[in-house]
């Protein structure tokens, strides 16, 4: 048999494993292992442990002993790296990137590979069900994408949330971030005196708006990736993976990585490279007033 041949034939038969449920995906994870008492081991869970698993044996294997001069797979690790590294410092700021760095490239490729999950075919089709009118019908898939259960993406989410309350205080300190919230943002001499109270009035105000949509950012960050991804499923699913709609959520997958990961280094870079601004701005004045001394 030609190359060919095998090919054609190897894509075939994952084609007709998709036919096996073109109904749709279950809103819920389907249990492999109950314990009882609410905790089990789901479909989703089980995929999440093994493509992570995969990710840094992938890893470990392209970079292998890390060398000055890189081979071919550690150029490629490190070539995304230095690209992830040119988006991320000017947003998240230089003084939290260390802090923010590693939890964002995690981030990235995680959500990245477990969004593309769902495109092979086979996924969600394999698995444990019965005959109904001569079509096997899935009741219990073998394989569920992580980010197409919604347990999995509030688990990114509140994540990013601890992540960005540990970056934030330890970088911009409490004294900032009240500022940042409630302080009055108005210039005291270019505004008037009658005006500046009303101004810290509404600026006080509005940081109890603000303080609610920090708190949110969870439901917010999970329902959007787990809306986008699990539509994705049941669309692929429904149309038996056509073409068309298979490369689209191959960008789809590829923008909520993003989404995901640039909405986190904002939230965080809002306080953390707000105070980088001010330290430069201190250290501006400190200079020309260092000058002004040395000049009297």
């Amino acid at each position: 048999m030609s190359r060919g041949t095998s090919i054609a034939t190897f894509i075939a038969s994952l084609a007709f494993a998709t036919i096996a449920q073109a109904e749709g995906v279950a809103p819920s994870a389907a249990k492999l292992v109950d314990f009882g008492g609410g905790w089990a081991i789901t479909n989703s869970m089980l995929t999440g442990w093994v493509i992570s698993g995969l990710l840094v044996t992938l890893i470990l294997a392209l970079v292998g002993q890390p060398k000055i001069l890189p081979g071919k797979g550690q150029a490629v690790v490190e070539s995304l790296i230095e690209a992830l590294r040119d988006l991320f410092e000017p947003i998240v700021g230089k003084k939290a990137f260390p802090l923010a760095f590693p939890v964002l490239v995690t981030f990235f490729v995680f959500i990245l590979f477990h969004n593309w999950m769902g495109l092979i075919p086979g996924v969600g089709t394999m698995g444990w069900g019965h005959d109904v009118d001569g079509h096997f019908h899935i009741t219990r898939p073998l394989i569920r994408p992580h980010n197409s259960d919604f347990n999995g993406t509030i688990a990114l989410a509140l994540i990013s949330f601890g992540a960005w309350a540990i970056i934030v205080f330890k970088i911009a300190g409490t004294k900032l971030i009240l500022w940042d919230l409630f302080g009055n943002k108005a210039d005291k001499k270019e505004t008037p005196g009658w005006l500046y109270p009303i101004l810290a009035l509404v600026f006080f105000i509005v940081g109890f708006i603000e303080v609610f949509s920090i708190v949110i950012r969870p439901f917010t960050l999970s329902v959007r990736l787990f809306g986008n991804v699990f539509g994705g499923e049941n669309l692929l699913h429904g149309t038996s993976f056509f073409f068309v709609f298979y490369f689209m959520e191959l960008l789809v997958g590829l923008i909520q990585a993003l989404v995901f990961t640039l909405l986190t280094s904002v939230y965080i870079g809002l306080l953390c490279n707000h105070g980088d601004d001010h330290d430069h701005d201190h250290s501006h004045d400190d200079k020309h007033g260092g000058a002004a001394e040395a000049h009297h």
